[in-house]
């Protein structure tokens, strides 16, 4: 198998709108462009998606809304208020690898299931209801919103599975009730700011990450150690790999290393981070395994993602140092994909 080349300098643009057609054979080209893109890049922005511009359009309006809001009001449905990783992240709350607290402010939501979901009710983390401000519009243009990007990821995922060589329903029976997440993410205008992170270099835990932002300050890093721009694309959405689709091709496809630059700007992102049920077991496919590459231990999704969060969150941290709450068997510590994980055990 062809090592791949990850020195990139330009990050490559891919029309997916075959995946929803009835072309086999064009199909089968996308398959293989973002095969190619995820193994040599990790990072690739995708039109031809089909989503009404004016979900888009509405979530920014209700978004701006929101965070308008006075301080106090916002903290109403404040993320430590509940029990499953859902509401209003205050600026200071995130703390990544790098251990710099973030120039941000965040509405994080996910699948709003309702308050007697049997999963709820048993205790997990990271499924549940949503916590919904007092804002009339924003409940209905953030579940939207949330519905047709899911639904774009459901897309996607079947054509990275025509790329991994399986038929196109691989993942369907991983994706039933997912904690994929949904962020509303505020960065205030700064007229003082610095060419420095806004949010630190880090991967997403999930599949992959569907984008969308208002101004540019996103960055990747590549195998050679660089940052390389990635600025929005009128009506595209940016894509990454993550933890669990890094996992699932035993570092065929390497998550994307990134962060956020601070700038002068005010700057809105959504990010949408598609994943599979909380307790798919992900390991490395056989295919991907050889003497020279042995497999990498398992993990379970679900409890990956929430491990990266009590690692994070400041409130999530509390909640452990009160023994609250516990940390899962299967942790990883942050950064431990990526290319910042592939250079740190470089020779």
């Amino acid at each position: 198998m062809q090592a791949p080349s990850r020195d990139f300098s330009d990050i490559p643009v891919i029309d997916i709108s075959a995946l929803s057609g009835a072309d086999a054979a064009a199909q089968a080209r996308v398959a293989d462009e973002l095969g190619r893109a995820a193994r040599d890049v990790g990072f690739l922005y995708v039109t031809g998606t089909g989503i009404d511009e004016a979900l888009f359009e509405e979530l920014l309006k209700q978004t701006k809304r929101f965070f308008a809001l006075p301080f106090e009001k916002k903290m109403d449905v404040y993320i430590g208020r509940s029990r499953n990783h859902r509401g209003y992240v205050p600026e200071g709350e995130e703390v990544f690898y790098s251990g710099s607290k973030d120039k941000k402010e965040a509405f994080d939501m996910s699948i709003d299931l309702p308050s007697d979901d049997p999963e709820y009710l048993a205790g997990n983390p990271m499924l549940g209801p949503n916590q919904w401000p007092d804002l009339p519009g924003f409940k209905e243009a953030a579940n939207a919103y949330y519905t047709a990007v899911f639904n774009l990821g459901r897309t996607l995922i079947r054509g990275f599975a025509m790329a991994l060589g399986e038929a196109p329903d691989y993942f369907d029976s991983y994706i039933t009730k997912p904690p994929s997440q949904l962020r509303l993410i505020h960065y205030p205008f700064d007229p003082d700011a610095k060419d420095a992170m806004g949010i630190g270099a880090h991967t997403d835990y999930e599949i992959f990450t569907l984008l969308r932002a208002t101004s540019a300050g996103l960055e990747v890093l590549n195998g050679a150690g660089e940052w390389i721009e990635a600025p929005p694309k009128p009506g595209a959405y940016v894509v990454n790999v993550g933890d669990m689709l890094e996992l699932w091709t035993n570092g065929q496809f390497v998550a994307t290393s990134h962060r956020v630059r601070k700038v002068k700007e005010e700057r809105y992102s959504f990010p949408l981070f598609f994943t599979v049920d909380y307790d798919t077991v992900v390991e490395p496919m056989p295919r991907f395994v050889t003497d020279d590459t042995p497999a990498r231990p398992g993990v379970k999704s679900g409890e990956h993602l929430y491990a990266q969060t009590l690692q994070s969150f400041t409130y999530q941290k509390e909640r452990l140092a009160r023994g609250e709450i516990t940390m899962p068997d299967s942790a990883a510590p942050l950064s431990s994909f990526g290319q910042e994980a592939l250079q740190r055990q470089a020779p």
